[in-house]
C-alpha cells in the first residue's frame, strides 16, 4: 500500500469519530488531529540554499535581438479594490499599490479581465493550458483531506439560515491526485520547445503525481509552496490575525505549515516572510537568466489565508483600525513591494523593454476574511461566479510592443494570456484540441478590431454562468436559481432581468446548454455544496430574502 493510501485511510478513520469530536469534545480536538496527521506525514527541515541553474543565449544576441522574456505574476485571493488603481485600495485607498499599478500604467488594463473561476486551482489550470478547465475534467478545486468535511460539521452560528450539503457518492480520491492531466500542453512546455528557461515559484495546485508536477509540466526549475504559512505562528517578526467566524481558517491554522521544496525535493523552511521569500527568488533567477530567454511563473500565495503579515509591514500602518484589515494591508504592502522588486530587476538588468509582464489574480477577494469592501463595487466574493468573484485585476506591460496607457473594455480570460505569452514568443499552440486563448497584443495595439471573446463560460458543479454579447447568466442549483444581469448597462448586477427578459433568459441558458455539452465529466467529485451569501461576509448575519448561491467543491 502506498503512502498516499495509507494517509487517505488514516484521514477516513478520523473523519469517522470528527463528528462526536465537535459535539462531545470541542472543535479543536478535531481540528487538533487533522494538524498533528498533516505535520507526521510531511517533515518540514531546515532552510536550504538555492542555486538557480544560470545560461546563456547560444546565438550571444543582445536582449533586444532575442525572443521576449515572459513574467506571469499571480496574486491569490487579490479583491478587485485591492489596489489603487482606478480609485481603489484597501482602508479606503490609504494603501497605495504603486507597483502593481505601474503595470498597466506603462502598458495595458484590460478593464473586463476574468478569472477562469470563482477558486483557485481551475484558474491556474486555465492558465497553464490556455484552455477551459473543463474540457478535460478540472472543474472543482482539489483540497486537503479533511478540509471540506470538518467545514460541514463546524457547527454554524444561529445567524447562518443556510446549510452545507454533502455530495451523496462522491468518491475520494488523493490530494496529490486531484491535478491537470499531463496530456495538457502546458505554455511551460510550449515556450520549452521556443528554448526558453522556465522556471515556477510559489503556488502550483495542479497536482503533484502522475506527470502533474511542475517539473514534468515543462518547468526546468521548481520552487513549490509546500504548505500554508507565511511564517511560524510564533515567530516574533509576525502578526496574525485568525478568524474564529470561518471554518476554513480554523483549519488552516490548524492544517498549515511554513514550508517550501525545491525541484521536487524534501520540504524546508524558508528564509524569512514567504512573499518576501518568493520575491528574493524571484529577483535571483532573473539576475540568473538575464543572457537568455526565460519564463517566470511567480505564483504568490498572497493575500490568501491565514492572514500574516510581517511586523514592520504592520507597524506601518497604524492609522488602520481593525486588525485583521490592517494585517491585509500589511500583506498587500508587501505583494506590491514585491512586484516592484522584480520589475527593477528587470530595469536594472537591461531586460525591462523586450519583457512580457502579464499580472492578474487567481480569482477575487473572499468574503469569509470579513472585509465587505474587497470587491467594491461589484457585488459577490470568491467561492461565487457574480463579478466579485471573477471579474479581476488584468495587466500586461511590453514596452517595445504595447504602447503606455492603454485600456480595453473588452472582456478577456485567463486562457488568453497563455495564447498571448505563446504568440510574443513565436510558439504555435497545439492544433489536436481546442485552444480557446486569443492573443490580446493585437487589441492592446489597436490593431485588432472587435471583441476576443463572442462568449465566455463557467461552471463548477451547482454554480454556473454564461457572459454572452454583453449579458451575464448566473445559475445555482440548488436552490435553482437564475439572475439575468445587462453588464454594459449594470456592471455591478444590481438589476435581475431574469423575470423581465425571459427571451434573453432563454438564449443565454441555451448557449450554456451548448458549452456545456462540449465539456468533459468531472476527473473527480466534488464533495460538498457549501452556500455563499452573495451580499454579505461571514461576520454579517443573513438574512431570509438574501441572495445566495450554492458552490460545489
Amino acid at each position: 500500500m502506498s503512502r498516499g493510501s495509507k494517509w487517505a485511510i488514516g484521514v477516513l478513520l478520523v473523519l469517522v469519530t470528527l463528528g462526536t469530536l465537535v459535539a462531545v469534545r470541542g472543535q479543536e480536538i478535531a481540528l487538533g488531529l487533522i494538524g498533528a496527521m498533516i505535520k507526521m506525514r510531511v517533515p518540514v527541515g531546515p532552510n536550504q540554499d538555492i542555486t538557480w541553474d544560470r545560461g546563456a543565449d547560444p546565438a550571444a544576441r543582445a536582449p533586444s535581438e532575442r525572443p521576449p522574456n515572459i513574467v506571469l505574476i499571480l496574486a491569490d485571493d487579490l479583491g478587485w479594490n485591492d489596489l489603487t488603481f482606478g480609485g481603489g485600495g484597501v482602508a479606503g485607498g490609504t494603501v497605495p499599490t504603486p507597483h502593481i499599478d505601474s503595470i498597466a500604467a506603462e502598458g495595458v488594463s484590460f478593464a473586463n479581465g476574468y478569472a477562469a473561476n470563482g477558486t483557485c486551482a481551475p484558474s491556474r489550470a486555465a492558465l497553464m493550458s490556455g484552455r477551459y478547465g473543463t474540457r478535460f475534467g478540472f472543474e472543482f478545486t482539489p483540497t486537503p483531506p479533511g478540509m471540506m468535511q470538518l467545514a460541514s460539521l463546524m457547527p454554524r452560528s444561529s445567524d447562518r439560515l443556510r446549510s452545507s450539503i454533502p455530495v451523496e457518492g462522491a468518491e475520494s480520491v488523493e490530494y496529490d491526485r486531484m491535478g491537470m492531466p499531463a496530456s495538457e500542453v502546458t505554455i511551460a512546455e510550449l515556450l520549452k520547445e521556443q528554448d526558453y528557461h522556465t522556471v515556477h515559484i510559489g503556488k502550483w495546485h495542479l497536482g503533484r503525481t502522475n506527470g502533474m508536477a511542475p517539473l514534468d509540466q515543462g518547468f526546468d526549475e521548481s520552487l513549490l509552496m509546500a504548505s500554508g504559512l507565511y511564517l511560524p505562528e510564533d515567530h516574533p517578526g509576525v502578526v496574525n490575525a485568525k478568524q474564529d467566524f470561518d471554518p476554513i481558517d480554523r483549519f488552516l491554522w490548524a492544517a498549515m505549515r511554513f514550508a517550501a521544496s525545491f525541484n521536487g525535493g524534501p520540504a524546508f523552511e524558508p528564509d524569512g516572510y514567504i512573499t518576501d521569500y518568493y520575491t528574493e527568488q524571484a529577483v535571483e533567477v532573473i539576475e540568473a537568466n538575464k543572457d537568455r530567454p526565460f519564463f517566470l511563473y511567480l505564483a504568490h500565495w498572497a493575500p490568501h489565508t491565514p492572514l500574516q503579515a510581517t511586523r514592520e509591514d504592520y507597524d506601518a500602518l497604524s492609522h488602520i483600525e481593525l486588525h485583521r484589515e490592517r494585517v491585509y494591508a500589511a500583506m498587500i504592502r508587501s505583494l506590491d513591494r514585491g512586484v516592484g522588486q522584480v520589475l527593477d530587476a528587470l530595469a536594472r538588468n537591461g531586460l525591462e523593454e523586450n519583457t512580457l509582464v502579464l499580472f492578474t489574480s487567481d480569482n477575487g477577494g473572499a468574503g469569509y476574511i470579513g472585509l465587505p469592501e474587497v470587491n467594491d463595487p461589484f457585488r459577490g466574493w470568491k467561492i461565487t461566479l457574480f463579478e466579485g468573484g471573477i471579474h479581476v485585476p488584468y495587466f500586461a506591460k511590453w514596452p517595445v510592443a504595447i504602447p503606455a496607457g492603454v485600456e480595453v473594455s473588452a472582456p478577456v480570460h485567463h486562457f488568453d494570456m497563455y495564447a498571448t505569452a505563446a504568440a510574443a514568443a513565436g510558439a504555435p499552440v497545439p492544433d489536436d484540441r481546442e485552444i480557446d486563448g486569443v492573443d490580446l497584443v493585437p487589441f492592446a495595439t489597436g490593431e485588432a478590431g472587435g471583441d476576443p471573446h463572442e462568449a465566455l463560460f463557467w461552471r463548477s458543479g451547482a454554480s454556473q454562468s454564461a457572459l454572452v454579447g454583453g449579458w451575464k447568466l448566473n445559475v445555482s442549483d440548488p436552490p435553482g436559481r437564475s439572475w439575468l444581469f445587462d453588464l454594459r448597462s449594470d456592471p455591478t448586477e444590481q438589476h435581475d432581468l431574469s423575470e423581465t427578459r425571459p427571451e434573453k433568459l432563454a438564449e443565454l441558458q441555451a448557449a450554456l446548454a451548448a458549452h456545456n455539452a462540449e465539456q468533459a465529466e468531472p476527473l473527480w467529485s466534488s464533495q460538498l455544496m457549501a452556500p455563499v451569501n452573495v451580499d454579505k461576509d461571514l461576520t454579517q448575519p443573513d438574512a431570509p430574502d438574501d441572495d445566495y448561491i450554492y458552490w460545489s467543491n
